[in-house]
């Protein structure tokens, strides 16, 4: 039976669910062929519906700054080392996996850049600034030498209370318990600091390639989808700033 469109009894299915469905239609059909129960595939030429398009969430320079604000806060051990690894986030934009998974000898001070250990064994040299350096300074003298006084703690950059690696799911919550400590409403993850530190960049100004090439991208087209996020804040400041933008 075919489904009427707007039937509230029978909703229209979302492009993911559809292209589920025309997945499992189009692998019974070619099974169906191998297998020699016909020889026609009459779904060879269907294809799924593309994805829609979702934009990476970015957290206005506001709302970062008040997070990095507060994990510093407090002044204790855990705080130096929480106020570092969320700087490292947004100032490298690392993925959470790779910022934990930094060793000390991945810092090049000298340089101010950073050895990121990628997916799929690629690695990437970006640099790291002030704050970043700053911040990670202090807790290697400050901070980590505690934490590593009460566990095998290994080259591991990151420590837990415990001595040991941080773990992702650790920085996870670092990350969410300091957002709700500064304030900020909106929903935050290790990757709305990765998105965050895309959009400000191109923001900012700079090339989408150089962008890639930080975040570690294998196509620029992944890259792109950032510049939607920007074409959308240029096109809100120029509704509200120019004086012929308005009806």
């Amino acid at each position: 039976m075919r489904l009427r469109e707007g039937d509230a009894e029978h909703p229209p299915l979302s492009s993911t669910s559809a292209a589920r469905t025309v997945v499992a239609v189009r692998g019974f059909h070619r099974f169906a062929v191998a297998d020699g129960l016909t020889d026609l595939d009459p779904a060879s030429g269907v294809k799924p519906p593309a994805p829609a398009k979702r934009l990476p969430k970015a957290l206005p320079l506001s709302d970062v700054e008040a997070i990095l604000e507060a994990a510093g806060a407090p002044g204790t051990t855990l705080a130096l080392r929480d106020r570092a690894l969320l700087e490292v986030l947004y100032g490298t934009g690392a993925r959470i996996s790779e910022a934990v998974g930094l060793d000390i000898d991945d810092l090049d001070e000298t340089d101010g850049t950073v050895l990121l250990h990628g997916k799929g064994g690629k690695e990437r040299l970006v640099p790291i600034g002030s704050y970043a350096r700053e911040a990670v300074a202090a807790y290697l003298v400050r901070g980590r030498p505690e934490l590593a006084s009460t566990g095998k703690s290994g080259p591991a950059l990151f420590l837990n209370a415990q001595g040991g690696r941080l773990s992702r799911q650790s920085a996870w919550t670092v990350l969410v318990k300091t957002a709700d400590r500064a304030g900020v409403t909106r929903d935050v993850s290790p990757h709305t600091l990765r998105h965050s530190f895309a959009t400000h960049l191109l923001d900012g100004g700079a090339d989408v390639r150089v962008v890639q090439e930080l975040l570690g991208h294998a196509s620029v087209t992944t890259t792109q989808v950032y510049t939607l996020v920007t074409v959308d804040n240029l096109r809100e400041v120029f509704a509200t700033a120019h004086p012929r933008a308005r009806e």
